[in-house]
């Protein structure tokens, strides 16, 4: 008899995302004139840059001829990319992470999920709440919870944020072994500045923990004083793992590339205590599961890296971020406050009283705008909506100019 993975039953009846295209989806049934404008979830809509695409042709090019034709490449992404990556991302801010610490992928959603795999299944499990629903659901697979109680899996070590602690949950007092960190935080718009990411990887020294650090929105960060990497804090290549995407700072979301850094001296330990090379533990699960992404994406992301790609990277985010601006004004101009939206591309809303479902359907009915409701991404979620600034200007001004009216 073939049996199921019980674990998967006790996840809960569908994806947060899964279930806001539901109930769109059955709004525009029953509406079908009505236009809808959809700033739930975080799907770019600018086009690549000019560097990029090039890149991208001419790597086709090279694809189609038999003297530069490239089959299987390597599992841990190609050198040019790599190095491309620690060049751009990391020399320039001092932090010295080499090539062979860097793992290319095909998503940092898909690296933040498959990491745990590593890691014993009776291991305590730390996750930021509100979350990333993808930390959770994942090691729910696994089987490192208990049941749904009340909002939350037992099992799991939730860490607050809320608008006392600016949604920067500080470590916890009891011990725990793996942590979850999202700056640029998804879905608050909350960043951490030095010394509270010091906290977190003196703690993780102390407890011989993991931080998994992810920086999928490291490109929309503003603020000189905020770190872009976990890295930049003396100390964190022992204890972290970082993950970075190519999605939102240039526009992969369709094309796919992101990267994971694992630092050679980062170590877990097995039962009898002795460490053991996380990167090497890592390198060996992408050889055997992952066969890599294609030549020209590469090449493609290898661009977006360069001096001049870069400067268009710039030029995406702060458009986004200008989107920001006018979401975030918009609201705060009819009582609503925000968080978020500075550093972020997310507008993290207090919805006054109203549960976070309620204010969702209430902005898809009467303003014909998708948010998405802040208690899907857990329990201290509730009562916030968050809005995302991926969208094209127009349509930010228009959905604005109805979620006013609607609210006003």
């Amino acid at each position: 008899m073939i049996q199921i993975n019980e674990h998967y039953t006790k996840l809960q009846s569908s994806y947060l995302f899964v279930e806001i295209a539901r109930r769109v989806e059955t709004f525009q049934q029953r509406n079908p004139d009505r236009q809808i404008i959809k700033l739930g979830i975080g799907d770019v809509t600018r086009a690549l840059t000019p560097t990029v695409i090039a890149a991208f042709h001419a790597a086709i090019d090279e694809m189609a001829r038999d003297e530069s034709f490239r089959g299987y490449g390597p599992e841990q992404g190609y050198d040019f990319l790599r190095e491309a990556i620690v060049a751009g991302d990391y020399r320039p801010r001092g932090v010295d992470v080499h090539a062979d610490e860097v793992f290319v992928s095909d998503g940092a959603k898909c690296d933040t999920a498959n990491i745990q795999e590593l890691f014993d299944s009776a291991i305590t499990v730390a996750v930021p709440d509100p979350v990333y629903p993808v930390y959770v659901d994942t090691n729910v697979m696994a089987g490192r919870t208990g049941a749904w109680q009340d909002g939350r899996y037992e099992g799991l070590v939730y860490l607050e944020g809320t608008p006392a602690n600016g949604f920067v949950p500080p470590p916890p007092e009891r011990a725990v072994d793996l942590i979850y960190l999202c700056f640029p935080n998804n879905p608050t718009g909350a960043v951490a500045d030095v010394e509270r990411l010091a906290q977190w990887v003196e703690y993780a020294r102390s407890h011989k923990a993991l931080i998994l650090f992810d920086a999928a929105y490291v490109e929309f960060i503003r603020d000189p004083q905020i770190p872009h990497s976990i890295f930049e804090i003396p100390g964190a290549d022992e204890v972290a793992i970082e993950f970075r995407s190519f999605s939102k700072t240039a526009g992969f979301t369709g094309t796919r590339c992101a990267y994971t850094v694992v630092p050679r001296a980062c170590t877990a330990y097995r039962a009898d205590g002795s460490g053991h090379s996380v990167r090497d533990l890592w390198s060996r699960r992408q050889t055997t599961k992952f066969n890599g992404v294609s030549y020209p994406v590469q090449r493609a992301a290898a661009a977006a890296c360069s001096q001049e790609g870069r400067r268009e990277l710039r030029g995406l985010s702060d458009y986004y971020l200008e989107n920001a601006r006018i979401i975030r004004e918009a609201m705060q101009a009819i009582g609503y406050s925000c968080s978020g939206g500075l550093n972020a591309p997310y507008i993290w809303v207090d919805a006054r009283g109203a549960g976070s479902w309620d204010l969702f359907e209430l902005l898809l009915e009467k303003a014909g705008v998708v948010t998405t409701p802040g208690s899907g991404f857990g329990r201290c979620g509730e009562g916030f909506i968050r809005i995302s600034a991926f969208n094209h200007r127009e349509r930010v001004q228009a959905a604005v100019q109805r979620i006013s009216s609607a609210l006003s």
